[in-house]
């Protein structure tokens, strides 16, 4: 009987195993899925979205940002008066209401904004001892350093152009460079650049930004900020070569075509009195042209991922550098400009 009982047990006894292996391997597969819910919750908490990033500057020894807080307040401030000065000299003096001036004007407010997008953040980080930047300020920050980068550009070629028509040909220059072709040639140049300026920005922000978010820079480099993304950048780099490179060839090339035609017409003039008077209108502009354009191409005609520390000194001379240094390009250069500002300043002593 015990035997024939026992024989009785053990099939429903395999049947129960079973159902109990069946529940177990049930078990391992939820368990398995608990997991894999966890690790995609630990990506996702490894991918959250950063709400700032930190700017390092230019120095991470105490004394040496002393030191790079005291030059640029000082490069900003003369950079801020040198050309509000020059905006002022050439609203207030009738003789130069010319297209040359015009230009030259609003080149200078460029440079006021420029420099304003990237220098005052950096020292009012280090007057609070924060290096932090908000996500928000950062994007804005990168929208306005391309939109004006770029206008820099455009406002050279339209100069070149004009400085070509001036040369090459003078007795038609009133009829061509007429007052609504000059603010044509300027709100064109800023529709192209703040639509520029959008699409790279949009394109960033859709980046995702994980842990890493130490920017080798003292602000903002759209480069420097690129480069810490942990999502794929193709499409960004992709339209910093097409576009980018389109914005930026553009007006490089009228400006090599202008002044390639410039010295043609110049070497056919008989005397050298007259190749010295043509080449110096054109000598300020052409200093500027190069110290301006030689930077960027070292900079940013490159794939973001090779973007290096060492790239923050070329970052400097057209951010800060170009922006102190046109005023006095164009001031002690011109005879016009320095009369100009003669009589505004005595003027202003009279006050």
């Amino acid at each position: 009987m015990n035997t024939f009982h026992s024989n009785r047990e053990r099939p429903g006894c395999a049947a129960h195993c079973r159902t109990e292996q069946a529940r177990f391997r049930g078990g391992r597969r939820k368990a398995a899925v608990g997991d894999e819910g966890d690790s995609s919750d630990m990506d996702r908490d490894n991918q959250t979205t950063v709400t700032e990033f930190l700017l390092l500057g230019l120095s991470g020894q105490s004394k040496q940002e002393e030191i790079l807080f005291g030059l640029f307040l000082w490069m900003y401030l003369v950079t801020i008066i040198g050309n509000i000065l020059i905006i002022l000299a050439i609203s207030c003096d009738s003789h130069l209401h010319t297209p040359m001036y015009f230009f030259l004007a609003n080149l200078s407010c460029i440079d006021i904004c420029f420099s304003s997008v990237t220098t005052p953040k950096m020292l009012l980080n280090h007057i609070l001892g924060s290096k932090s930047i908000s996500y928000v300020e950062c994007m804005t920050q990168i929208y306005f350093f391309i939109t004006f980068i770029n206008m820099d550009g455009f406002l050279l070629s339209v100069m070149a152009y004009d400085r070509y028509v001036a040369i090459c040909c003078p007795l038609h220059y009133s009829m061509i460079m007429k007052p609504k072709l000059c603010i044509l040639l300027v709100v064109v140049s800023w529709v192209i650049t703040n639509l520029h300026a959008l699409l790279h920005t949009l394109l960033m922000v859709r980046l995702t930004f994980c842990f890493n978010n130490t920017v080798h820079h003292f602000f903002c480099d759209p480069y420097a900020v690129l480069k810490l993304s942990c999502s794929d950048t193709f499409i960004n780099d992709l339209m910093v070569f097409t576009v980018g490179g389109l914005i930026f060839l553009t007006p490089f090339t009228c400006i090599i075509i202008s002044y390639a035609y410039i010295l043609s017409n110049v070497l056919k003039l008989p005397s050298a009195h007259g190749i010295r008077k043509s080449l110096s209108t054109c000598g300020s502009h052409l200093t500027v042209v190069s110290l301006f354009y030689g930077a960027i191409l070292g900079v940013y005609m490159r794939p973001s991922s090779s973007y290096s520390v060492q790239d923050t000194v070329a970052t400097v001379i057209f951010t800060v550098v170009t922006p102190l240094v046109n005023p006095f390009i164009y001031s002690l250069r011109n005879r016009d400009m320095k009369g100009a500002l003669r009589k505004l300043i005595s003027n202003s002593r009279k006050f």
